[in-house]
């Protein structure tokens, strides 16, 4: 394992690390955000409704997912991706920032343009400054699911500490919500600061040119060079489509993803107002654990998986076969997310007729979520850049996490019909939702593999 962290050039953690750092204030403000507007106004929250706060937190989510397709377009033909990437630092600092002044929702929507605007020129045109750096393609799966391991590191450091610190208090530390947005205002400064000087030196000139006149500098291959100003070919329509459908059903998976969160805050979980039901007994022993530290389990299994999962399709895809395919590993996704809605259903059921259920069944629900997105989501990047026509790479980058933005603006409404619902016939149905989506894709992955290889 520590092999694979060996083999990588130090521009790469440059990188990494700037994932790590942003992921840590993301997360945090996410979960805060959740908590705090569903908090009565006497314990430091804005007193308002779950589906409330639901709806606000997928809307802080949503907005980030949808301007990195822009972000990748300025990136691909007009403004170096260096500069989008340090400049999108600053301006969700500056949002964080904001947040910290907040005292309503107002400032909340200031935060949220904000970090869209910085997100939209951070998150794919980073990710494509990395993939600069690998020259082999099949390098690149082993180097995003490592990339993955740290952006779960800023997540679990942010969701196991920094956001515990505004709710039950980490040990004698007990802040406001305000102030831990000020921290990860403060967090994206530093990150900012890492960013460009630490890449001065270890990413060299990758990065510093539009994507498009990148590729054409390091194309050797005249015939390829002609290529990336040529009309788009059937073949690479084709493999466009490819990645739009894999994305579309992702829209269903992200959907349902995000959408347990709010069950295991709400219906399992602990808090002050009449929205929090309580189903859950969050003590092991006599220690009372965090809510937010379901966010730290999925955080946690995902460093852990990542370095596994990077040997695991490396050695896969020295196979005469090849690796398995990312449509069935998204199917996959989708079959242990339907698995996880399941065990939530039936941890409801002891719930109703013991009281309450053990923490330990939310534990089980989050690892088979985290198993499921680790299966498929940090190989989304590695799979556009080498399916995606070079002419439109950055634009594909950007086009991926359209699929979490759809899925935030859906989740809300589904969550508030099944407070309409029975648990039990609400969430099943969702798991057979999910679940036959993936059969679905798994079936027709056969022809989306030919489609990708067509020329």
């Amino acid at each position: 394992m520590l092999e694979q962290f060996k083999r990588m050039p130090f521009g790469f953690y440059v990188c990494a690390m700037g994932f790590t750092f942003e992921r840590l204030a993301f997360y945090t403000v996410k979960y805060l955000l959740a908590i705090w507007i569903a908090t009565e106004v006497v314990s430091g929250g804005l007193g308002l409704t779950d589906v409330k706060a639901g709806t606000i937190s997928g809307l802080f989510v949503a907005w980030t997912y949808i301007t990195p397709m822009f972000g990748g377009y300025i990136a691909d033909r007009w403004l170096s991706p260096r500069i989008c990437v340090a400049l999108g630092m600053i301006l969700m600092g500056a949002g964080y920032i904001c947040a910290w002044k907040a005292t309503s929702l107002t400032m909340i929507y200031v935060m949220m343009i904000l970090v869209a605007v910085g997100t939209g020129l951070f998150k794919g045109n980073l990710s494509g400054i990395n993939a600069l750096q690998f020259k082999s393609e099949k390098d690149l799966d082993s180097a995003f699911s490592i990339q993955y391991s740290f952006v779960n590191i800023g997540s679990f450091i942010g969701t196991t500490f920094l956001a515990i610190t505004a709710t039950t208090g980490l040990g004698p530390i007990h802040l406001s919500f305000n102030t831990v947005f000020l921290i990860c205002g403060l967090f994206l400064l530093i990150d900012a600061a890492w960013f460009i000087v630490a890449g001065k030196t270890a990413l060299g000139d990758l990065g510093k040119v539009p994507f498009k006149k990148d590729q054409r500098e390091f194309v050797h291959d005249e015939k390829k060079e002609l290529e990336l100003n040529e009309p788009l070919t059937t073949g690479d329509k084709k493999k466009i489509f490819a990645i739009f459908l894999v994305t579309m059903f992702s829209v269903v998976f992200w959907m349902l993803w995000y959408m347990a969160y709010l069950p295991a805050y709400y219906h399992f979980g602990y808090g002050d107002g009449a929205d929090f039901l309580n189903k859950a007994n969050w003590y092991i022993g006599d220690f009372l654990v965090p809510s937010a530290w379901f966010d730290s389990v999925n955080a946690l299994v995902c460093i852990i998986l990542g370095p596994i999962l990077a040997m695991l399709w490396n050695k896969l895809s020295l196979r005469p076969q090849g690796d398995m395919s990312m449509y069935r590993k998204t199917a996959l996704g989708c079959g242990l997310l339907g698995v996880s809605y399941l065990v939530m259903v039936f941890a409801d059921g002891i719930a109703m007729s013991k009281g309450q259920c053990s923490v330990l069944w939310l534990g089980l629900v989050c690892m088979l979520m985290s198993i499921g997105e680790m299966v498929f989501s940090p190989l989304g990047n590695s799979f556009i850049n080498k399916l995606s026509p070079a002419k439109v790479l950055g634009l594909l980058l950007g086009f991926w996490p359209i699929a979490v933005f759809f899925a935030q603006l859906l989740y809300p409404a589904v969550y508030a019909w099944t407070k309409t619902q029975t648990f039990t016939f609400g969430y099943g149905l969702l798991a057979g939702i999910v679940i036959v989506f993936g059969a679905v894709l798994w079936v027709i992955s056969g022809k989306l593999d030919a489609w990708a290889e067509e020329e």
